[in-house]
C-alpha cells in the first residue's frame, strides 16, 4: 500500500501568513506542504482598492531581513506613498497625515522620533502600503522557488494527532506531518478540529466595502463622516466603506443585494442617495476574538486562525506576518532537535500579549465610533489628544508597531526590541545579515572572548566583527534569527551573560 511522504509541517492556508511560514521553515532546510482551500488565489477584494494593506514597522523589517522588500514595494508608485515613509509625501502639503486612530488622523510633522533611539534610517521606513494580490503573489513565489509545495483547491477537512505527528485529511487525500499550522483564517478549521478554545467580544456593527454607481454621486460627502446612526467613509466616488451599528446582525446572514446596501446607505447618510450599480461588496464585523492557547500537541495556530477583530486601522496583517517571523525559526530548530526547553512556548508567551493588545486596540476605536453623545465626546479629546506633539508620537508608534517589545528580561532596553539596522564597515547593513535565518552575534570592539563563545554555536549564530557607521554606544548584541535583540552590553561586554542569552535561544554548546 502507498503512503504519502511524511512532511516536517503542513500548513493549513496560503495567504500572506502561511506563506511567510512556509518560506521561513523551507530557510531551515525543512519539508513543507501548504494546503489552501481555494483553487484560485486571485480576488477583486485583494486588488485595490479593497485589497490596500498598511504595512507596520515590524513587518517591513521581516520583509527587508529575508530580501522581500524591494519586490514588494514595487508598485509603490501606484499606491502612492514612499519606501521610507515620510519621503513619499508631497513637500508642500500643509497636513501629511501618517495614520489614524478611529478616523482621527495624525501627523508626520507632530511625531518625535527622537523618542525612538534604536531606530536608524534604512530601507525599511516607517510606513508602507501593499496590495494584498501582490503581496500574495511575490510570497508565493518565494516560497515555489524556495521548494515549498503549494497545494491548491484542497483544504483541510479533518485531523488526528498523535505523539509523533498529525494525519491530515484534505478532499480524498490523506497527509502525515510531524507538525500542523492552521493559517486558515477567522473561521479556522485547524482551530475548531483541533478543538482550541476561541473566547472574546461579539459584534456591535456590520461594516460594508463596496463599489458602487450612483444616479447622485453629489449626495454623499467625501471623507469620513459621522452620523447619528453611523460612520462612512467615501475615499473616492463610488467607493465607500460603512459601518451600521445592527450588532452584526447582517454579516453572512443573506446575500448582499443592491436594494440592501441602498437601504443601509441612506439609514446612514440620512440622505436619498440611489444606487444604479452594485459592482462590489463584502461585509465584515468587528467581533473581536483569540484563541487562549496558540498550541495543542502538534497543532500550532497563526494569524486570523489564533485571533480576529475588526479591519479598523489595519492591524491585522501584520499581527499574523508578525506570528509566522516568531514561529517559524522556534518551530524549525524543535524539528531539528537543538531547540532549548521551552523555546517553542515562547512562541505564544510572546505573541498572545501582542494579539491581546491589537484586539483590544480595534474594540478602542469602535467605542470612539458608537454613534452615541459619549462616543462623540470621547472622540474630541482623543482629537485633541493627538493632535499634541506627545500625542501623535504615542499614536504613532502604536499604529506603526515601534513600540513592539517581547518581555524577554534583562536590564538592557534593547533587549526584546527589534535591532537597528546598522551601516556595517563594509557598507552592508545588518538587515542584509539576517538573509540565512541564523542568529548574529554583531560585536563591534571584537571581543576575543565573543568570538570563542560563538563557535559554540557555529551553524546557529555567526559571528560578525565590524565597526558601523552609527553604533548607539553600543560595544556588542545578539540578535535571534527573527530580528529581536536577545543580549547587548553598552561598554565592556559581559561573555557571561552572552553565553546564556545563546543557550536561552539557540540550545546547548557543541
Amino acid at each position: 500500500m502507498h503512503h504519502p511522504i511524511p512532511y516536517d509541517v503542513v500548513i493549513a492556508g496560503a495567504g500572506p501568513v502561511g506563506l511567510l511560514l512556509a518560506c521561513e521553515l523551507r530557510l531551515a532546510g525543512l519539508s513543507v506542504l501548504v494546503l489552501e482551500q481555494a483553487e484560485n488565489p486571485s480576488s477583486p477584494l485583494k486588488r485595490l482598492p479593497f485589497g490596500m494593506r498598511g504595512l507596520s514597522v515590524p513587518t517591513i523589517e521581516a520583509f527587508d531581513r529575508r530580501g522581500l522588500l524591494d519586490d514588494i514595494a514595487m508598485p509603490q508608485q501606484k499606491l502612492g506613498s514612499g519606501k521610507g515613509g515620510v519621503s513619499g509625501q508631497e513637500k508642500n502639503q500643509p497636513r501629511r497625515q501618517a495614520g489614524h486612530f478611529a478616523g482621527i488622523s495624525f501627523d508626520y510633522d507632530n511625531i518625535d522620533s527622537a523618542k525612538w533611539p534604536y531606530r536608524l534610517p534604512g530601507p525599511a521606513g516607517t510606513n508602507m502600503a501593499a496590495e494584498m494580490a501582490h503581496l500574495e503573489i511575490v510570497l508565493a513565489a518565494r516560497a515555489g522557488a524556495m521548494g515549498v509545495e503549494i497545494r491548491r483547491g484542497l483544504g483541510v477537512e479533518s485531523l488526528d494527532q498523535s505523539d509523533d505527528g498529525v494525519t491530515v485529511r484534505a478532499g480524498n487525500e490523506t497527509f502525515h506531518a510531524r507538525w500542523l499550522v492552521g493559517c486558515d483564517g477567522g473561521r479556522s478549521t485547524v482551530r475548531k478540529a483541533a478543538g482550541f478554545e476561541f473566547t472574546g467580544t461579539d459584534p456591535e456593527f456590520t461594516g460594508y466595502s463596496v463599489e458602487v454607481e450612483m444616479a447622485d454621486p453629489d449626495t454623499l460627502g467625501q471623507g469620513r463622516i459621522y452620523t447619528p446612526t453611523g460612520m462612512y467613509f467615501q475615499s473616492r466616488p463610488g467607493t465607500i466603506a460603512m459601518v451600521e451599528f445592527d450588532g452584526g446582525a447582517f454579516h453572512r446572514s443573506q446575500p448582499v443585494t443592491p436594494e440592501h446596501v441602498q437601504a443601509v446607505l441612506r439609514r446612514i447618510s440620512g440622505t436619498d442617495v440611489t444606487l444604479t450599480a452594485l459592482k462590489l461588496a463584502t461585509t465584515w464585523t468587528d467581533r473581536a476574538y483569540q484563541a487562549t492557547a496558540y498550541r495543542k500537541g502538534r497543532v500550532l495556530l497563526a494569524g486570523d486562525a489564533a485571533h480576529i477583530h475588526s479591519p479598523l486601522g489595519g492591524q491585522g496583517l501584520n499581527l499574523g506576518l508578525g506570528d509566522a517571523m516568531n514561529l517559524g525559526w522556534k518551530l524549525a530548530a524543535t524539528i531539528r532537535g537543538d531547540a532549548p526547553a521551552g523555546l517553542l512556548d515562547s512562541y505564544f508567551e510572546e505573541r498572545h500579549p501582542v494579539g491581546a493588545q491589537v484586539l483590544d486596540w480595534s474594540r478602542a476605536q469602535v467605542a470612539l465610533m458608537r454613534p452615541s453623545p459619549n462616543s462623540r465626546a470621547l472622540e474630541a479629546i482623543i482629537r485633541d489628544l493627538i493632535a499634541t506633539r506627545d500625542g501623535a508620537t504615542y499614536f504613532a508608534e502604536r499604529v506603526w508597531g515601534v513600540s513592539l517589545r517581547y518581555d524577554l528580561g534583562g536590564d538592557h532596553p534593547l533587549i526584546g526590541r527589534s535591532a537597528p539596522d546598522f551601516e556595517l564597515a563594509d557598507g552592508t547593513r545588518f538587515g542584509e545579515r539576517l538573509r540565512n535565518g541564523r542568529g548574529l552575534l554583531l560585536d563591534f570592539d571584537v571581543s576575543p572572548a565573543l568570538q570563542a563563545l560563538t563557535s559554540r554555536w557555529s551553524g546557529r549564530i555567526t559571528y560578525i566583527a565590524s565597526n558601523a557607521k552609527e553604533r548607539l554606544g553600543l560595544s556588542a548584541l545578539l540578535v535571534r534569527p527573527d530580528g529581536v535583540v536577545a543580549w547587548a552590553a553598552d561598554a565592556e561586554p559581559d561573555p557571561e551573560g552572552a553565553a546564556q542569552a545563546a543557550a536561552r535561544w539557540f540550545g546547548e554548546s557543541k
